[in-house]
């Protein structure tokens, strides 16, 4: 048996209507183990959310208003709801647990019209939402649509559905931003929702490209670092080489100098002593 000495909070008691609504009454144990409720009822038990719903719907006809009153799910999808109502009835003629009475939060809606939309209403339009899953949030529209497609809704529900999406703003359940609507995180527990095997998968292929990237980085970089070092080393070789070039010219700009030179020397010589100038002139030729 569940503690039953805990208060149900607000956030548990739109958990176990989504659960509801998504799953069916009587599977409690799927709504439990669901992601997107487990959080907020980790203090629950399958006890504990059969004798809650025994006290908010059964007690006060909520099983018949699902079943046979102003939303009724359409055929093949939702019609094991009611079923599942009258069966669990039926089968579990227990007498109803009754709660503290200061727990206002555990008393149902005194107006029975209340009784009997509320909850569903309720139930529906976090269902809607949770299941649409827009970052911007859902319009009233879209919640609309996606209503009316699972259920048959009467008509002007449109006229309710705006006035509910405003009331359970005001209460902190949903968040508006400009015209559309969003579920507050600590109303079903989205910080710490388990992320899906899709985005897993997501986060290790974006991880693998990281390091692929970071790996090609570094190797392009050494490839630039060893073309660098090659063309400092063949401009350096090419600088040497013009200095060697430049020391060469100026070598033979200075024998040609000195040539030049000895040349007029052995010419002034000319006329004076024939066999001095003849050898003369054979020394500048082998020069």
């Amino acid at each position: 048996m569940g503690n039953r000495k805990l208060k149900w909070r607000s956030e548990e008691e739109e958990a176990l209507m989504a659960g509801i609504a998504k799953h069916g009454v009587g599977r409690w144990k799927n709504i439990l183990v669901d992601p997107q409720f487990m959080s907020v009822l980790a203090n629950r038990t399958n006890v504990d959310l059969k004798d809650k719903w025994r006290n908010v719907g059964v007690n006060h006809g909520q099983a018949q208003a699902i079943g046979a009153n102003a939303v009724t799910p359409r055929k093949g999808k939702a019609t094991s709801t009611s079923a599942s109502a009258v069966t669990d009835q039926t089968k579990n003629p227990a007498p109803v647990l009754s709660l503290p009475k200061d727990n206002s939060s555990d008393n149902p809606p005194k107006s029975p019209q209340g009784i009997k939309n509320a909850p569903n209403y309720r139930a529906m339009i976090i269902e809607a939402i949770s299941t649409i899953k827009d970052n911007d949030g859902s319009d009233t529209g879209a919640i609309l649509g996606f209503i009316e497609k699972k259920y048959e809704v009467p008509k002007g529900f449109r006229k309710s559905l705006s006035s509910k999406l405003r009331r359970l703003a005001l209460q902190g359940t949903l968040e508006k931003i400009e015209k559309r609507y969003k579920i507050q995180s600590a109303a079903m527990g989205t910080d710490t929702a388990t992320p899906k095997q899709k985005d897993v998968r997501s986060m290790s292929l974006q991880n693998c490209r990281l390091t692929i990237s970071a790996e090609s980085l570094e190797d392009a970089a050494k490839t630039a670092a060893h073309k660098i070092a090659e063309a400092e080393n063949k401009s350096f070789v090419a600088a040497e080489a013009v200095k060697e070039s430049e020391r060469v010219s100026q070598m033979a700009e200075d024998a040609d100098a000195v040539l030049m030179r000895l040349k007029e020397i052995f010419e002034q010589w000319d006329g004076k002593d024939g066999t001095i100038l003849a050898n003369s002139r054979e020394v500048i030729y082998m020069v």
